[in-house]
């Protein structure tokens, strides 16, 4: 994906903890820290719930899914991890900045992203090796390149993990339903058109949508029609053949609360 990011630091420390307990170390960085946390025992399909914690520093940033104009998107490998099939991360609802360069989406306060990681085997422990890469910002915006490890047998019932994995669930944003998300309106060459559907009052509400696949999107711009609200976000790239499986993940914020669903992809040139 093309993202503009002010400046990039080309110098990466990377810093491996032991894999001593069910939670990394911190890993410290110029504006903040990050640290891998699990807890609990994999359930019957051999999935066992953490979180990736980023502390910010007063005044610094990060981004969402896909930030938009600027920014590092996050990511996780877990290639290198022993009985760890995948890992699947999720998204808290984000806020939408324009710093005067760019529009983006992202978190200006400490926050962190629950993951989903699935053992290969359910009757044995994972060890997790996890690459992490993301951008953290002030003014100038620092990528930041760790691996965390853990073991995820060796502390489950700690009651401090348990509850901070418990409270990066509780803030993700709900499933879409009938009479909360977006339906698709529209999608022609150059934009899709969405249109809403939520209580509470419109100017309260934003509207996020991440590209994949090779499809990249701007920044979603508000129409109202009536009582409809609609956002039509323009189409920057698309790939030759529309995906077979899949879909585009979205966030729609209110007032009320936040959900989070999928919109079918655009089809093909």
């Amino acid at each position: 994906m093309r993202k503009i990011v002010s400046v990039l630091s080309l110098v990466f420390l990377t810093y491996a903890a032991p894999a001593l307990a069910s939670s990394s170390n911190w890993y410290e960085a110029a504006g903040g820290r990050v640290r891998l946390i699990t807890a609990g025992q994999p359930d019957d399909k051999g999935v066992i719930q953490g979180t990736l914690q980023i502390d910010l520093k007063p005044g610094w940033k990060t981004y969402w899914l896909d930030p938009g104009d600027a920014g590092v998107p996050p990511s996780l490998d877990v290639t290198k991890s022993t009985n760890v099939a995948s890992a699947e991360m999720s998204f808290p609802p984000p806020h939408r900045y324009d710093d005067g360069f760019a529009k983006w989406a992202g978190y200006d306060q400490s926050v962190s992203f629950p993951i989903a990681f699935t053992l290969a085997d359910k009757s044995r422990a994972g060890q997790i090796e996890a690459d992490v890469f993301l951008g953290i910002c002030e003014t100038i915006c620092v990528p930041l390149q760790a691996t965390l490890t853990l073991d995820t047998a060796s502390d489950p019932d700690n009651a401090d993990d348990a509850a901070d994995v418990e409270a990066a669930t509780a803030a993700l944003p709900g499933p879409e339903q009938p009479d909360f998300g977006v339906t698709l309106v529209s999608a022609g060459k150059d934009e899709l058109l969405v249109e809403a559907t939520f209580a509470g009052d419109p100017s309260s509400v934003d509207f996020f949508l991440a590209g994949a696949d090779g499809y990249q999107f701007a920044p979603p711009v508000r129409r109202q029609d009536g009582d409809k609200l609609l956002f039509s976000v323009p189409i920057l790239e698309r790939p030759d053949k529309t995906p077979d499986k899949g879909g585009l993940r979205y966030t729609l914020v209110t007032e009320a609360g936040a959900v989070a669903g999928m919109l079918p992809y655009p089809p093909a040139p």
